[in-house]
């Protein structure tokens, strides 16, 4: 079992437990733990053989022998520059810094377990006070006990928190919102390009788009799968060019929805007069595109401060209950991209409120 796994927050080793085990005066654990001299090499090897035993890690000496809390942050994000993964760690950094903390980033793999637990074990023995966990896909459950509490920005990664929170972008909302403009518009029925089935953020937008048509009524069309990319949109939008029912496509990236109404246009299909697209993120660049992309934007910005609003509360009050979470804000940002289909030109348009 990994070195303090399955402990109890209030039975977490102390340097009390590593001074006894070791056979040493705590002065001397603290002497070894923080790389001090006058400490003989017998004595240093039985602290570290005692701390590695009972799980001991040496951020619990540096917030001891501190003032209580080093005041850091550590997040762990997926190592990708994607437009979203990189606009949350922007405005993640800028609240960090806002609340008077110092931040600590590390960059794993797609959804590798063990790689968000080398990046948590780092993390923790840099001292950080809390953690946040950026990660869109796990695939199984990552082997380890943090001490510190946590916040999940998105659906959590299996594994046990001293105290853990959860704030979303509010993904099902901004999906359901950008199905509901298209049937406002008059479309019969939305077809969805979705993302990698093993990210959380696919499975909201999904939810969120049976939803919207659940409620209509509307015929649910298969899903197309897709991988964030342009490219994988544009072999979507191909896809779709054959089928002249087709007339309005919500994509679950902005960048796919570029490539979707490329592959339109290319193969005959006007956009929006034929086939109305909506894409996902809110990223501004695509309102340079032609036609400009309707979209609906991630709150990054709010669920990044809120969260780290969160977060700092339970470091600095751990026994005191945690505040309300606002919801996030829904934003469709109407561009030219989306219009009325070729059967309701002209028509007066009808709006569920």
């Amino acid at each position: 079992m990994t070195p303090g796994v399955g402990r109890d927050a209030a039975s977490a080793p102390r340097s009390a437990d590593v001074a006894r085990l070791a056979g040493v005066s705590r002065k001397t654990v603290s002497r070894v733990l923080n790389n001090e001299p006058y400490v003989s090499d017998e004595a240093r090897s039985r602290v570290l053989a005692a701390a590695e035993e009972l799980g001991y890690r040496l951020n619990h000496a540096a917030r001891a022998l501190a003032s209580g809390r080093n005041r850091s942050l550590g997040v762990v994000a997926l190592g990708t520059a994607g437009y979203g993964t990189a606009s949350l760690l922007v405005h993640i950094e800028q609240a960090v810094r806002d609340a008077g903390y110092a931040l600590r980033v590390i960059n794993t793999p797609d959804g590798d377990p063990e790689g968000i637990a080398g990046a948590l074990e780092s993390l923790l023995e840099q001292g950080v006070d809390g953690v946040v966990v950026s990660e869109p896909v796990v695939t199984g459950e990552v082997p380890l006990r943090v001490d510190v509490p946590v916040l999940f920005l998105g659906a959590p990664p299996s594994f046990a928190a001293a105290r853990t929170l959860t704030v979303s972008v509010g993904a099902r909302a901004l999906a359901r919102t950008a199905t509901e403009h298209l049937l406002d518009l008059g479309h019969t029925t939305v077809h969805h390009l979705a993302g990698p089935r093993q990210w959380y953020a696919t499975k909201d937008r999904i939810e969120g788009w049976q939803a919207a048509l659940a409620a209509r009524g509307a015929h649910e069309p298969p899903l197309l799968g897709g991988d964030w990319s342009a490219a994988s949109g544009y072999a979507a939008g191909r896809a779709l060019a054959a089928d002249t029912s087709v007339t309005a496509v919500f994509a679950a990236g902005d960048e796919m929805a570029i490539g979707l109404i490329h592959a339109l246009r290319e193969s005959g299909r006007r956009v929006p007069e034929d086939v109305s697209v909506v894409g996902f993120d809110g990223n501004p660049v695509f309102a340079y595109v032609s036609p400009p992309l309707t979209t609906v934007r991630q709150p990054f910005e709010a669920a990044a401060r809120e969260g780290i609003r969160l977060l700092v509360h339970a470091i600095e009050q751990p026994d005191a209950d945690l505040p309300q979470a606002g919801d996030p804000p829904v934003e469709l940002v109407l561009r030219g991209s989306t219009a009325p289909p070729p059967s309701h030109r002209g028509r007066p348009l009808s709006r569920t409120t």
